[in-house]
């Protein structure tokens, strides 16, 4: 099934700041915006429980980046799926 897609203008300095904020070199900008949006709506829904998130996310992109992490088929295989 193909999705409709839509063309956005951007500022070099905004793309650049985007691309600071990827997990992974493949990772799209529709992905990024859309983790983005789910952040906003996040702090504006509970402001305490975002920070937590936030900190927990930043952790995260860390442990991706040393290459901590399992992959799909590691976790399925961990969980017996």
């Amino acid at each position: 099934m193909e999705t409709e897609q839509t063309t956005i203008r951007i500022n070099p300095n905004t793309k650049s700041e985007l691309d600071f904020f990827r997990q992974y070199k493949n990772e799209s900008y529709d992905e990024l915006v859309r983790k983005l949006i789910h952040l906003v709506k996040t702090c504006e829904k509970e402001p305490k429980l975002s920070q937590k998130t936030i900190l927990e996310i930043k952790e995260a992109r860390e442990r991706i980046k040393k290459g901590e992490f399992y992959t799909e088929s590691e976790a399925k295989k961990i969980l017996g799926l």
